[in-house]
């Protein structure tokens, strides 16, 4: 008689298995299913995003000017100490010297005095601390002692201050390179952004910058150079010379500038120095509130933190260096991206 044999049947855990993966398959395949696809951010899109990392970028801009301002002057400073120490240490070279004469004169005519003779072996600051010894050198000798005294606490004076010079310098240079990569950083991101635009987009974009670009001093205000005299006008003259130049971070002129570079160089060639920097420039001279007050030449800065500055040109228009991508040109103070937030008439 056959025997009957029931089927094996799967164990409880292996059915538990495979039904969970099961449903997981059918829910992501569910999921690809719905899923809308990954959408291209539009030209617009791109361009917005660009526009605000080029702005943090000139953000960033001019902290870098006024970090790289900060090491310029730094350096300028601790060379000057630096000289000053050399000029000191030859003068007290030369007292010393004086001194060592009198020691050799007296040696010469009897001997040398044991009070002179300790100073010459000793310091002579802790030497003329002892009040008693004046009364055993000459009123020559104490003369040469107290300017060799003084020398001395002066030269160790300017040493100090040379050395925290030194170390505000370092720190500058870190916070300068910090500052250079964050702009760099912002630009490479912007780079990468438009990279993602198809070459028709590319076009349209660089067609309506070469529009903005272009805009001409016939466009942007007639005459109204006629009010702009003095200084101003021409520093104003001087901006207008540079208009298509390019927009370049940290630069001063004069073949491309960033916007705080134009500003101070065209009042360079009126034969005034204003600070570097936009936030710097935002205190310099009398204070404009009102736009109505305005008189071209005149300063005006924008955004709250005061990161970009441009000549006023007349008629609502300012003259400036925009930003990354732009050229100095003229433009609507209410297309600037930011609030007005006052004037300076230097």
């Amino acid at each position: 008689m056959a025997s009957h044999r029931r089927p094996k049947q799967p164990s409880r855990t292996r059915v538990t298995v495979l039904t969970t993966a099961a449903a997981a398959a059918v829910a992501l395949s569910s999921q690809a299913a719905n899923a809308a696809p990954s959408e291209k951010p539009s030209k617009d899109e791109v361009k917005a995003k660009v526009d605000k990392l080029y702005e943090e970028a000139e953000q960033a801009t001019e902290k870098y000017n006024g970090a790289k301002e900060k090491q310029e002057k730094l350096q300028k400073e601790i060379s000057t100490i630096q000289d000053n120490v050399a000029r000191g240490q030859e003068e007290l070279n030369e007292l010393r010297d004086g001194l060592g004469s009198m020691a050799s004169a007296q040696y010469r005519s009897g001997g040398i005095d044991p009070s002179l003779q300790l100073f010459l072996s000793a310091d002579p600051d802790d030497y003329l601390d002892k009040a008693s010894t004046l009364d055993q050198l000459s009123g020559q000798q104490v003369e040469a002692l107290k300017k060799i005294q003084e020398k001395q606490r002066d030269l160790a004076q300017q040493r100090a201050e040379a050395s925290k010079k030194l170390k505000d310098l370092s720190a500058t240079r870190t916070e300068l390179g910090k500052k250079k990569k964050e702009v760099q950083g912002k630009l490479s991101s912007a780079q990468k952004l438009l990279n993602t635009l198809t070459a028709a987009e590319k076009a349209a974009l660089d067609a309506e910058q070469d529009r903005a670009n272009r805009t001409s001093e016939r466009q942007a205000l007639s005459g109204s150079t006629a009010s702009a005299s003095g200084r101003a006008g021409a520093a104003f003259s001087a901006a207008q010379s540079k208009i298509g130049t390019p927009y370049v971070y940290g630069a001063t002129g004069p073949s491309s500038f960033d916007c705080s570079g134009l500003t101070s160089w065209a009042y360079a060639q009126a034969g005034v120095g204003i600070p570097r920097t936009s936030e710097a420039q935002a205190n310099y001279g009398t204070r404009i509130s009102s736009m109505s007050d305005l008189q071209v030449g005149d300063l005006v800065f924008f955004f709250n933190d005061l990161h970009h500055v441009g000549l006023y040109a007349g008629n609502g228009q300012v003259l400036h260096a925009p930003r990354t991508g732009t050229v100095v040109r003229y433009e609507s103070m209410d297309t600037i991206g930011g609030p007005f937030m006052w004037g300076v008439r230097v």
